[in-house]
Protein backbone atom coordinates (compact mmCIF):
# COMPACT_ATOMS: atom_id res chain seq x y z
CA UNK A 1 0.00 0.00 0.00
CA UNK A 2 1.45 3.74 -0.86
CA UNK A 3 2.18 5.73 2.10
CA UNK A 4 1.22 9.24 1.97
CA UNK A 5 4.03 10.69 4.31
CA UNK A 6 7.35 11.86 3.09
CA UNK A 7 9.84 8.89 3.38
CA UNK A 8 12.12 9.62 6.14
CA UNK A 9 15.83 9.95 4.29
CA UNK A 10 17.27 8.18 6.36
CA UNK A 11 15.39 5.38 5.91
CA UNK A 12 17.57 2.67 3.06
CA UNK A 13 14.46 0.93 2.43
CA UNK A 14 12.60 3.35 0.87
CA UNK A 15 13.30 4.41 -2.92
CA UNK A 16 11.53 8.13 -3.12
CA UNK A 17 10.26 8.78 -7.27
CA UNK A 18 9.35 11.79 -8.38
CA UNK A 19 11.07 13.96 -5.48
CA UNK A 20 11.44 17.70 -6.96
CA UNK A 21 11.94 20.04 -4.04
CA UNK A 22 8.67 21.76 -4.66
CA UNK A 23 8.30 21.83 -7.70
CA UNK A 24 4.85 21.64 -9.14
CA UNK A 25 3.67 19.09 -11.95
CA UNK A 26 3.35 21.47 -14.59
CA UNK A 27 6.23 23.41 -14.21
CA UNK A 28 8.56 20.39 -15.20
CA UNK A 29 10.88 20.78 -18.22
CA UNK A 30 10.86 16.99 -18.55
CA UNK A 31 9.07 13.42 -17.92
CA UNK A 32 11.55 11.39 -17.02
CA UNK A 33 10.54 7.91 -17.89
CA UNK A 34 11.42 4.59 -17.05
CA UNK A 35 10.81 1.11 -18.74
CA UNK A 36 12.64 -2.15 -19.36
CA UNK A 37 10.43 -3.50 -22.31
CA UNK A 38 12.09 -3.39 -25.37
CA UNK A 39 9.45 -2.93 -28.50
CA UNK A 40 6.82 -0.54 -29.51
CA UNK A 41 6.71 0.96 -25.97
CA UNK A 42 10.21 2.14 -25.65
CA UNK A 43 10.21 3.67 -29.36
CA UNK A 44 6.54 5.40 -28.51
CA UNK A 45 8.11 6.75 -25.29
CA UNK A 46 11.49 7.83 -26.91
CA UNK A 47 10.20 10.02 -29.40
CA UNK A 48 7.57 11.46 -27.09
CA UNK A 49 8.55 15.62 -26.86
CA UNK A 50 9.96 16.41 -23.58
CA UNK A 51 10.29 12.89 -21.85
CA UNK A 52 13.85 11.50 -21.44
CA UNK A 53 15.11 8.22 -20.37
CA UNK A 54 16.11 7.23 -16.96
CA UNK A 55 18.96 4.93 -16.18
CA UNK A 56 19.26 3.16 -13.36
CA UNK A 57 22.10 5.17 -10.75
CA UNK A 58 24.36 2.77 -9.40
CA UNK A 59 25.89 4.47 -7.01
CA UNK A 60 22.93 5.67 -5.33
CA UNK A 61 21.63 3.72 -2.01
CA UNK A 62 18.69 5.73 -0.50
CA UNK A 63 16.13 7.76 -2.54
CA UNK A 64 17.22 10.05 -5.30
CA UNK A 65 16.79 13.52 -5.76
CA UNK A 66 14.87 13.95 -9.07
CA UNK A 67 17.13 16.95 -10.20
CA UNK A 68 19.49 15.18 -11.85
CA UNK A 69 21.05 16.56 -15.42
CA UNK A 70 20.44 15.25 -18.75
CA UNK A 71 23.34 13.66 -19.97
CA UNK A 72 23.29 12.92 -24.00
CA UNK A 73 24.88 10.15 -25.51
CA UNK A 74 25.11 9.97 -29.41
CA UNK A 75 25.93 6.50 -30.35
CA UNK A 76 28.18 5.69 -33.85
CA UNK A 77 25.68 6.58 -36.46
CA UNK A 78 22.65 7.58 -34.36
CA UNK A 79 21.37 9.71 -32.81
CA UNK A 80 19.91 8.52 -29.17
CA UNK A 81 17.37 10.54 -26.92
CA UNK A 82 18.48 11.84 -23.67
CA UNK A 83 19.00 10.29 -20.77
CA UNK A 84 18.70 10.63 -16.49
CA UNK A 85 20.55 8.74 -14.20
CA UNK A 86 18.25 8.38 -10.98
CA UNK A 87 14.81 9.48 -10.26
CA UNK A 88 12.05 8.66 -12.57
CA UNK A 89 8.53 10.46 -12.92
CA UNK A 90 6.88 8.01 -15.45
CA UNK A 91 7.52 4.28 -14.85
CA UNK A 92 6.17 1.05 -17.48
CA UNK A 93 7.02 -1.69 -15.27
CA UNK A 94 6.68 -5.53 -15.02
CA UNK A 95 4.40 -6.71 -12.60
CA UNK A 96 8.08 -8.75 -10.70
CA UNK A 97 9.21 -5.38 -10.07
CA UNK A 98 5.42 -4.40 -8.94
CA UNK A 99 5.36 -7.34 -7.01
CA UNK A 100 8.89 -6.88 -5.31
CA UNK A 101 9.37 -2.93 -4.62
CA UNK A 102 5.68 -1.45 -4.91
CA UNK A 103 5.28 -1.51 -1.13
CA UNK A 104 8.65 -0.04 -0.44
CA UNK A 105 8.15 2.86 -3.00
CA UNK A 106 7.45 6.31 -1.86
CA UNK A 107 6.02 8.17 -4.94
CA UNK A 108 5.42 11.70 -5.11
CA UNK A 109 1.79 13.42 -6.44
CA UNK A 110 2.54 13.49 -9.73
CA UNK A 111 4.41 10.07 -10.49
CA UNK A 112 2.37 7.34 -12.45
CA UNK A 113 3.20 3.61 -12.70
CA UNK A 114 1.20 1.03 -14.72
CA UNK A 115 -0.28 -1.40 -12.85
CA UNK A 116 -2.29 -1.73 -10.14
CA UNK A 117 -0.58 -3.61 -7.12
CA UNK A 118 -2.86 -6.53 -6.94
CA UNK A 119 -3.80 -6.47 -10.73
CA UNK A 120 -4.04 -10.28 -10.59
CA UNK A 121 -7.89 -10.21 -9.12
CA UNK A 122 -8.92 -9.87 -12.70
CA UNK A 123 -5.86 -11.17 -14.63
CA UNK A 124 -5.95 -14.77 -12.99
CA UNK A 125 -7.76 -16.87 -14.87
CA UNK A 126 -8.93 -18.25 -11.64
CA UNK A 127 -9.59 -15.20 -9.30
CA UNK A 128 -11.37 -13.72 -12.66
CA UNK A 129 -13.91 -16.73 -12.24
CA UNK A 130 -14.48 -16.22 -8.73
CA UNK A 131 -14.67 -12.45 -8.76
CA UNK A 132 -17.37 -12.47 -11.26
CA UNK A 133 -19.36 -15.41 -9.31
CA UNK A 134 -19.43 -13.29 -6.30
CA UNK A 135 -20.44 -10.30 -8.58
CA UNK A 136 -23.03 -11.97 -10.44
CA UNK A 137 -24.57 -13.22 -6.69
CA UNK A 138 -24.58 -9.49 -5.16
CA UNK A 139 -26.67 -8.50 -7.98
CA UNK A 140 -28.89 -10.84 -7.56
CA UNK A 141 -29.46 -10.17 -4.22
CA UNK A 142 -29.59 -6.23 -4.68
CA UNK A 143 -30.79 -5.91 -8.14
CA UNK A 144 -32.58 -9.54 -9.24
CA UNK A 145 -32.15 -12.66 -11.55
CA UNK A 146 -32.62 -10.22 -14.73
CA UNK A 147 -29.80 -7.82 -13.95
CA UNK A 148 -27.25 -10.86 -12.77
CA UNK A 149 -27.58 -12.51 -15.78
CA UNK A 150 -26.13 -9.01 -17.62
CA UNK A 151 -23.35 -11.30 -16.41
CA UNK A 152 -23.24 -14.51 -17.43
CA UNK A 153 -20.83 -14.10 -20.33
CA UNK A 154 -17.85 -16.64 -18.96
CA UNK A 155 -18.24 -20.15 -19.60
CA UNK A 156 -18.71 -22.53 -16.74
CA UNK A 157 -15.24 -22.81 -15.18
CA UNK A 158 -13.77 -25.11 -12.22
CA UNK A 159 -10.50 -24.29 -10.66
CA UNK A 160 -7.79 -27.02 -10.52
CA UNK A 161 -7.34 -29.39 -8.58
CA UNK A 162 -9.50 -27.80 -5.88
CA UNK A 163 -12.71 -27.92 -7.31
CA UNK A 164 -11.64 -31.06 -9.00
CA UNK A 165 -15.22 -33.17 -7.08
CA UNK A 166 -17.21 -30.28 -8.22
CA UNK A 167 -15.91 -30.32 -11.82
CA UNK A 168 -16.66 -34.46 -11.65
CA UNK A 169 -20.18 -34.02 -10.98
CA UNK A 170 -20.76 -31.30 -13.84
CA UNK A 171 -18.94 -33.54 -16.15
CA UNK A 172 -21.06 -36.30 -15.28
CA UNK A 173 -23.92 -34.40 -16.22
CA UNK A 174 -22.82 -33.39 -19.65
CA UNK A 175 -21.22 -36.35 -21.19
CA UNK A 176 -19.89 -35.89 -24.46
CA UNK A 177 -18.89 -32.20 -24.68
CA UNK A 178 -15.68 -30.54 -25.13
CA UNK A 179 -13.36 -28.74 -22.16
CA UNK A 180 -10.43 -27.45 -22.00
CA UNK A 181 -7.94 -26.72 -19.49
CA UNK A 182 -5.66 -23.67 -18.98
CA UNK A 183 -3.04 -23.11 -17.10
CA UNK A 184 -4.37 -19.82 -14.32
CA UNK A 185 -0.94 -18.46 -14.49
CA UNK A 186 0.57 -18.33 -18.10
CA UNK A 187 0.34 -16.91 -21.56
CA UNK A 188 0.43 -17.34 -25.17
CA UNK A 189 -1.26 -20.67 -25.62
CA UNK A 190 1.13 -22.96 -23.01
CA UNK A 191 -0.31 -25.50 -20.92
CA UNK A 192 -3.48 -25.54 -22.55
CA UNK A 193 -5.47 -28.85 -23.58
CA UNK A 194 -8.83 -29.98 -24.63
CA UNK A 195 -10.42 -33.02 -23.45
CA UNK A 196 -13.51 -35.27 -23.51
CA UNK A 197 -12.83 -37.83 -21.29
CA UNK A 198 -12.61 -37.91 -17.67
CA UNK A 199 -9.52 -39.84 -17.80
CA UNK A 200 -7.73 -37.58 -19.43
CA UNK A 201 -8.28 -35.38 -16.43
CA UNK A 202 -7.27 -38.13 -13.93
CA UNK A 203 -4.16 -38.81 -16.04
CA UNK A 204 -3.24 -35.01 -15.65
CA UNK A 205 -4.33 -35.10 -11.90
CA UNK A 206 -2.04 -37.65 -10.76
CA UNK A 207 0.61 -36.07 -13.03
CA UNK A 208 0.13 -32.51 -11.08
CA UNK A 209 -0.68 -32.82 -7.94
CA UNK A 210 1.29 -31.08 -5.90
CA UNK A 211 4.11 -29.93 -8.65
CA UNK A 212 5.70 -27.27 -8.34
CA UNK A 213 7.14 -24.55 -10.63
CA UNK A 214 11.17 -24.36 -11.15
CA UNK A 215 13.41 -22.33 -9.30
CA UNK A 216 13.62 -19.55 -11.80
CA UNK A 217 9.46 -18.87 -11.28
CA UNK A 218 8.99 -19.06 -7.46
CA UNK A 219 8.10 -16.08 -6.02
CA UNK A 220 8.42 -14.23 -2.70
CA UNK A 221 4.92 -13.84 -0.52
CA UNK A 222 3.12 -11.25 -1.08
CA UNK A 223 3.46 -8.52 1.75
CA UNK A 224 0.77 -6.06 1.19
CA UNK A 225 -3.01 -6.01 2.71
CA UNK A 226 -5.47 -7.06 0.75
CA UNK A 227 -9.22 -5.70 0.78
CA UNK A 228 -12.03 -7.05 1.91
CA UNK A 229 -12.82 -10.32 -0.74
CA UNK A 230 -9.35 -9.84 -1.81
CA UNK A 231 -6.69 -12.75 -2.68
CA UNK A 232 -3.38 -13.28 -1.45
CA UNK A 233 -1.84 -14.60 -4.63
CA UNK A 234 0.55 -13.76 -7.57
CA UNK A 235 0.21 -11.66 -10.59
CA UNK A 236 -0.93 -13.08 -13.92
CA UNK A 237 -0.71 -11.31 -17.76
CA UNK A 238 1.00 -11.89 -21.12
CA UNK A 239 4.46 -11.38 -19.58
CA UNK A 240 4.27 -14.26 -17.32
CA UNK A 241 3.03 -15.29 -13.99
CA UNK A 242 4.87 -17.06 -11.03
CA UNK A 243 3.25 -19.28 -8.16
CA UNK A 244 4.32 -22.48 -6.05
CA UNK A 245 2.03 -24.78 -7.17
CA UNK A 246 0.60 -24.73 -11.23
CA UNK A 247 -3.40 -24.55 -10.52
CA UNK A 248 -5.63 -25.22 -13.79
CA UNK A 249 -8.67 -24.23 -14.75
CA UNK A 250 -11.46 -26.37 -16.28
CA UNK A 251 -13.89 -24.47 -18.59
CA UNK A 252 -16.41 -25.71 -21.07
CA UNK A 253 -15.25 -25.09 -24.43
CA UNK A 254 -17.52 -22.98 -26.95
CA UNK A 255 -18.54 -25.73 -29.45
CA UNK A 256 -19.96 -23.64 -31.98
CA UNK A 257 -17.62 -20.50 -32.80
CA UNK A 258 -18.23 -17.74 -35.06
CA UNK A 259 -16.20 -19.15 -38.43
CA UNK A 260 -15.19 -16.41 -41.01
CA UNK A 261 -13.55 -18.59 -43.77
CA UNK A 262 -14.16 -22.03 -41.69
CA UNK A 263 -11.59 -20.61 -39.06
CA UNK A 264 -11.91 -19.72 -35.40
CA UNK A 265 -10.30 -16.39 -34.15
CA UNK A 266 -11.14 -13.95 -31.32
CA UNK A 267 -11.14 -10.23 -30.58
CA UNK A 268 -8.05 -8.22 -28.66
CA UNK A 269 -9.85 -5.02 -27.37
CA UNK A 270 -7.88 -2.15 -25.11
CA UNK A 271 -9.48 -1.06 -22.14
CA UNK A 272 -7.57 1.77 -20.33
CA UNK A 273 -8.73 1.78 -16.26
CA UNK A 274 -7.24 5.16 -14.59
CA UNK A 275 -9.29 5.05 -11.13
CA UNK A 276 -11.29 2.35 -9.63
CA UNK A 277 -12.45 4.34 -7.01
CA UNK A 278 -14.29 5.89 -8.84
CA UNK A 279 -14.26 3.58 -11.49
CA UNK A 280 -13.07 5.32 -14.35
CA UNK A 281 -12.59 3.58 -18.06
CA UNK A 282 -11.73 3.94 -21.47
CA UNK A 283 -12.32 1.96 -24.40
CA UNK A 284 -10.04 2.21 -27.15
CA UNK A 285 -11.43 2.13 -31.05
CA UNK A 286 -9.09 0.00 -32.60
CA UNK A 287 -8.17 -3.48 -31.88
CA UNK A 288 -7.76 -7.02 -33.68
CA UNK A 289 -9.06 -10.28 -34.68
CA UNK A 290 -6.93 -13.32 -34.51
CA UNK A 291 -7.27 -16.00 -36.36
CA UNK A 292 -6.38 -19.93 -36.35
CA UNK A 293 -4.13 -21.25 -39.10
CA UNK A 294 -6.49 -24.12 -39.59
CA UNK A 295 -9.97 -24.70 -40.47
CA UNK A 296 -11.98 -25.08 -37.53
CA UNK A 297 -13.20 -29.10 -36.68
CA UNK A 298 -14.08 -30.46 -33.53
CA UNK A 299 -12.79 -33.99 -34.88
CA UNK A 300 -9.31 -33.18 -33.63
CA UNK A 301 -9.09 -32.00 -30.57
CA UNK A 302 -5.34 -32.04 -29.90
CA UNK A 303 -3.97 -30.15 -32.95
CA UNK A 304 -4.04 -26.33 -31.42
CA UNK A 305 -3.52 -24.84 -34.64
CA UNK A 306 -7.20 -25.69 -34.93
CA UNK A 307 -7.94 -24.50 -31.67
CA UNK A 308 -5.62 -21.98 -30.19
CA UNK A 309 -6.02 -18.47 -32.07
CA UNK A 310 -2.57 -17.05 -29.69
CA UNK A 311 0.00 -15.62 -32.31
CA UNK A 312 2.80 -17.53 -30.44
CA UNK A 313 1.34 -20.30 -31.57
CA UNK A 314 -0.24 -19.73 -34.63
CA UNK A 315 3.07 -18.01 -36.16
CA UNK A 316 4.71 -21.85 -35.45
CA UNK A 317 2.32 -23.42 -37.68
CA UNK A 318 3.85 -24.83 -40.85
CA UNK A 319 1.50 -22.74 -43.07
CA UNK A 320 2.11 -19.47 -41.68
CA UNK A 321 2.95 -17.04 -43.93
CA UNK A 322 4.54 -13.93 -41.66
CA UNK A 323 3.59 -11.20 -44.04
CA UNK A 324 0.22 -11.87 -44.16
CA UNK A 325 -0.26 -12.78 -40.43
CA UNK A 326 -3.14 -14.23 -38.98
CA UNK A 327 -5.12 -10.61 -37.99
CA UNK A 328 -7.62 -8.38 -39.14
CA UNK A 329 -8.32 -4.57 -37.75
CA UNK A 330 -11.54 -5.02 -35.96
CA UNK A 331 -13.39 -1.87 -38.25
CA UNK A 332 -12.89 -4.72 -41.27
CA UNK A 333 -14.36 -7.44 -38.59
CA UNK A 334 -17.43 -4.72 -37.89
CA UNK A 335 -17.70 -4.13 -41.86
CA UNK A 336 -17.83 -8.18 -42.31
CA UNK A 337 -20.31 -8.68 -39.44
CA UNK A 338 -22.51 -5.50 -40.63
CA UNK A 339 -22.59 -6.92 -44.27
CA UNK A 340 -23.39 -10.79 -43.15
CA UNK A 341 -26.05 -9.95 -40.06
CA UNK A 342 -27.26 -5.91 -41.00
CA UNK A 343 -26.11 -3.17 -38.84
CA UNK A 344 -28.58 -4.09 -35.87
CA UNK A 345 -27.11 -7.10 -34.98
CA UNK A 346 -23.94 -5.59 -35.35
CA UNK A 347 -25.07 -2.79 -32.64
CA UNK A 348 -26.00 -5.41 -30.19
CA UNK A 349 -23.17 -7.50 -30.12
CA UNK A 350 -20.63 -4.62 -29.74
CA UNK A 351 -23.15 -3.56 -26.88
CA UNK A 352 -22.54 -6.73 -25.37
CA UNK A 353 -19.32 -6.45 -25.18
CA UNK A 354 -19.50 -3.28 -23.62
CA UNK A 355 -21.46 -5.14 -21.14
CA UNK A 356 -18.47 -7.36 -20.26
CA UNK A 357 -15.97 -4.78 -20.04
CA UNK A 358 -18.45 -2.35 -17.52
CA UNK A 359 -19.37 -5.78 -15.75
CA UNK A 360 -16.12 -7.48 -15.32
CA UNK A 361 -14.24 -3.92 -13.97
CA UNK A 362 -17.13 -3.72 -11.56
CA UNK A 363 -16.66 -7.37 -10.18
CA UNK A 364 -13.14 -6.05 -8.78
CA UNK A 365 -13.89 -2.29 -8.01
CA UNK A 366 -13.71 -3.39 -4.23
CA UNK A 367 -10.85 -5.58 -4.18
CA UNK A 368 -8.40 -3.69 -6.52
CA UNK A 369 -6.35 -1.55 -4.38
CA UNK A 370 -7.03 1.84 -6.10
CA UNK A 371 -4.22 3.94 -5.93
CA UNK A 372 -3.51 7.68 -7.41
CA UNK A 373 -0.10 6.80 -8.68
CA UNK A 374 -1.75 3.69 -10.77
CA UNK A 375 -3.14 3.11 -14.25
CA UNK A 376 -3.79 -0.33 -16.27
CA UNK A 377 -3.72 -0.89 -20.06
CA UNK A 378 -5.85 -4.04 -20.19
CA UNK A 379 -6.17 -6.26 -23.05
CA UNK A 380 -9.37 -8.30 -23.03
CA UNK A 381 -9.93 -11.40 -25.16
CA UNK A 382 -13.13 -12.31 -26.55
CA UNK A 383 -14.68 -14.96 -28.49
CA UNK A 384 -18.16 -14.51 -30.86
CA UNK A 385 -20.47 -17.49 -31.24
CA UNK A 386 -22.66 -18.57 -33.85
CA UNK A 387 -25.19 -16.84 -32.30
CA UNK A 388 -23.25 -13.54 -32.15
CA UNK A 389 -23.06 -13.94 -28.33
CA UNK A 390 -19.81 -12.35 -27.26
CA UNK A 391 -17.98 -14.87 -24.53
CA UNK A 392 -15.11 -13.29 -22.23
CA UNK A 393 -12.10 -15.23 -22.46
CA UNK A 394 -9.35 -13.65 -19.78
CA UNK A 395 -7.92 -10.21 -19.54
CA UNK A 396 -4.30 -9.16 -19.80
CA UNK A 397 -2.92 -7.13 -17.58
CA UNK A 398 0.62 -7.22 -20.09
CA UNK A 399 -1.23 -7.29 -23.28
CA UNK A 400 2.15 -8.15 -25.96
CA UNK A 401 2.90 -4.82 -27.32
CA UNK A 402 5.24 -6.62 -29.89
CA UNK A 403 4.25 -5.94 -33.13
CA UNK A 404 3.71 -8.74 -35.52
CA UNK A 405 3.45 -6.63 -39.14
CA UNK A 406 3.31 -3.31 -40.05
CA UNK A 407 -0.44 -3.01 -39.37
CA UNK A 408 0.13 -4.52 -36.10
CA UNK A 409 2.95 -2.02 -35.35
CA UNK A 410 0.95 1.01 -36.56
CA UNK A 411 -2.29 0.19 -34.08
CA UNK A 412 0.16 -0.55 -30.67
CA UNK A 413 1.94 3.13 -31.94
CA UNK A 414 -1.23 4.75 -31.48
CA UNK A 415 -2.70 3.11 -28.73
CA UNK A 416 0.33 3.62 -26.44
CA UNK A 417 0.60 7.03 -27.68
CA UNK A 418 -2.98 7.64 -26.76
CA UNK A 419 -2.35 6.12 -23.37
CA UNK A 420 -0.26 8.88 -22.38
CA UNK A 421 -2.35 11.27 -23.68
CA UNK A 422 -4.73 10.06 -21.23
CA UNK A 423 -2.42 9.40 -18.10
CA UNK A 424 -1.53 12.50 -19.20
CA UNK A 425 1.88 13.25 -18.00
CA UNK A 426 2.19 16.60 -19.01
CA UNK A 427 -1.37 18.28 -17.15
CA UNK A 428 -2.61 19.39 -20.34
CA UNK A 429 -6.80 17.47 -19.65
CA UNK A 430 -9.36 19.51 -18.18
CA UNK A 431 -10.42 16.03 -16.91
CA UNK A 432 -14.15 17.11 -18.51
CA UNK A 433 -12.49 14.91 -21.58
CA UNK A 434 -15.09 12.54 -23.60
CA UNK A 435 -12.42 11.43 -26.18
CA UNK A 436 -8.63 12.08 -26.36
CA UNK A 437 -7.12 10.15 -29.52
CA UNK A 438 -8.50 7.08 -30.37
CA UNK A 439 -9.81 6.32 -26.77
CA UNK A 440 -13.35 7.45 -25.55
CA UNK A 441 -14.38 7.76 -22.04
CA UNK A 442 -16.97 4.73 -21.24
CA UNK A 443 -17.28 4.86 -17.65
CA UNK A 444 -16.88 7.67 -15.01
CA UNK A 445 -18.66 6.89 -11.64
CA UNK A 446 -21.57 5.83 -13.96
CA UNK A 447 -22.35 5.34 -17.75
CA UNK A 448 -21.15 8.15 -20.28
CA UNK A 449 -23.44 9.51 -22.92
CA UNK A 450 -22.12 9.46 -26.59
CA UNK A 451 -24.41 12.75 -26.68
CA UNK A 452 -22.40 15.91 -25.63
CA UNK A 453 -24.39 17.66 -22.97
CA UNK A 454 -26.56 14.94 -21.80
CA UNK A 455 -26.49 13.44 -18.41
CA UNK A 456 -24.50 10.71 -17.40
CA UNK A 457 -27.22 8.15 -16.76
CA UNK A 458 -28.89 5.54 -18.51
CA UNK A 459 -32.29 5.40 -16.80
CA UNK A 460 -33.96 7.06 -20.29
CA UNK A 461 -34.71 4.50 -23.49
CA UNK A 462 -32.67 6.57 -25.78
CA UNK A 463 -29.46 7.09 -24.25
CA UNK A 464 -25.93 5.58 -26.03
CA UNK A 465 -23.21 4.81 -24.24
CA UNK A 466 -19.89 6.61 -25.44
CA UNK A 467 -17.84 3.47 -27.21
CA UNK A 468 -17.39 3.10 -30.70
CA UNK A 469 -15.23 0.27 -30.78
CA UNK A 470 -14.59 -1.15 -34.41
CA UNK A 471 -15.76 2.50 -35.72
CA UNK A 472 -13.20 5.13 -37.93
CA UNK A 473 -10.76 6.42 -35.64
CA UNK A 474 -9.52 9.29 -37.24
CA UNK A 475 -7.27 9.98 -33.82
CA UNK A 476 -4.70 12.86 -35.67
CA UNK A 477 -7.46 15.15 -36.56
CA UNK A 478 -9.59 14.23 -32.70
CA UNK A 479 -6.23 15.45 -31.28
CA UNK A 480 -5.14 18.37 -33.11
CA UNK A 481 -8.75 19.94 -32.39
CA UNK A 482 -8.25 18.65 -28.59
CA UNK A 483 -5.00 20.36 -28.18
CA UNK A 484 -6.06 23.69 -30.22
CA UNK A 485 -8.59 24.21 -27.98
CA UNK A 486 -7.03 23.21 -24.73
CA UNK A 487 -4.43 25.89 -25.46
CA UNK A 488 -6.94 28.57 -26.59
CA UNK A 489 -8.51 27.62 -22.92
CA UNK A 490 -5.58 28.36 -21.11
CA UNK A 491 -4.60 31.73 -23.11
CA UNK A 492 -7.89 33.24 -22.59
CA UNK A 493 -7.50 32.12 -19.06
CA UNK A 494 -3.97 33.52 -18.38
Amino acid sequence: MILEKDPEPWNQNYKGHGLSKGKEREQRASIRFKTTLMNTLMDVLRHRPGWVEVKECQEASGPRVADTPVVQREPKGSRQPGFVEGDWDFYWCDVSWLRENFDHTYMDEHVRISHFRNHYELTRKNYMVKNLKRFRKQLEREAGKLEAAKCDFFPKTFEMPCEYHLFVEEFRKNPGITWIMKPVARSQGKGIFLFRRLKDIMDWRKGTAGKKLTSSEAQPARSAVNPPGGHDARSSDDQKDEIPVENYVAQRYIENPYLIGGRKFDLRVYVLVMSYIPLRAWLYRDGFARFSNTRFTLSSIDDQYVHLTNVAVQKTSPDYHPKKGCKWMIQRFRQYLASKHGPEAVETLFSDMDNIFIRSLQSVQKVIISDKHCFELYGYDILIDQDLKPWLLEVNASPSLTASSQEDYELKTCLLEDTLHVVDMEARLTGREKRVGGFDLMWNDGPVSREEGAPDMSGMGNFVTNTHLGCVNDRKKQLRQLFRSLQSQKKASS
